[in-house]
């Protein structure tokens, strides 16, 4: 089944405890880590993270637009992090780094800005639990989804099933009503939502209407069939 995860970079950052729990239906949630360096933009940190494995149930999904994640990424599992996602093109050494983050006890994602290839990466793949193609250029919520990354979702999914992988993809980016579906035919399993979730009525109620929709689509996809 399709995953849901909403971003808080789309919630009300004053009352955080009370949007997670707005989303409690969801699988994950997804924590944007920007320190004004790798990305034009500033969150938060180690702990803001801490505080909200806290307050919720619903395990975090950190990922980290930041410089430097080989040093800061395993603070992120200390802090109470289920995944945490590094961007290979910050990474000093990626393989050592997912490898520590597993040994810290989450699952270890590397993340692919628009204009990074997949390829080159082809065999890091068994080293990861997730792989991240960013749908938009990092930095900042609210951006109009990248219909271009389409063929690069499926050839990475081509490269999991080739390699015969229980790696989930996830995309970040733009996914709402209107491009879920072409992102989960094109080989996505794991979903980042951030206004598309925070800006309706009911947060919950969008949770389970892009699953459902993720979910059907999925479901006619062609690299679905015997998945």
């Amino acid at each position: 089944m399709a995953q849901i995860n909403p971003s808080i970079l789309s919630a009300d950052f004053a009352r955080l405890a009370d949007e997670a729990r707005a989303v409690e239906g969801a699988d994950w949630l997804h924590v944007d880590v920007m320190d004004n360096h790798f990305v034009p933009n500033l969150t938060l940190g180690v702990p803001i993270v801490e505080s909200l494995s806290r307050a919720t149930d619903t395990p975090l999904d950190c990922h980290l637009m930041i410089q430097d994640p080989d040093r800061w990424a395993p603070q992120y599992v200390e802090a109470g992090a289920g995944s945490v996602t590094f961007h290979v093109e910050a990474a000093a050494a990626p393989v050592r780094l997912a490898r520590e983050i597993r040994a810290k006890g989450a699952r270890a994602s590397m993340a692919l800005k628009p204009a990074t290839p997949v390829e080159p990466f082809e065999d890091l793949l068994p080293e990861l639990d997730m792989l991240l193609i960013m749908t938009v250029e990092p930095g900042f919520g609210g951006q109009a989804f990248l219909d271009i990354m389409l063929p690069k979702i499926r050839r990475t999914r081509e490269l999991i099933s080739k390699h015969g992988l229980e790696l989930w993809l996830q995309v970040d980016g733009g996914v709402s009503v209107s491009t879920i579906e072409r992102c989960a035919e094109a080989g996505a399993d794991v979903f980042v939502a951030g206004s598309a979730v925070y800006g309706a009525d009911d947060p919950g109620a969008a949770v389970r209407e892009l699953r459902d929709q993720a979910t059907r689509a999925t479901s006619g996809a062609a690299w679905a069939c015997g998945h």
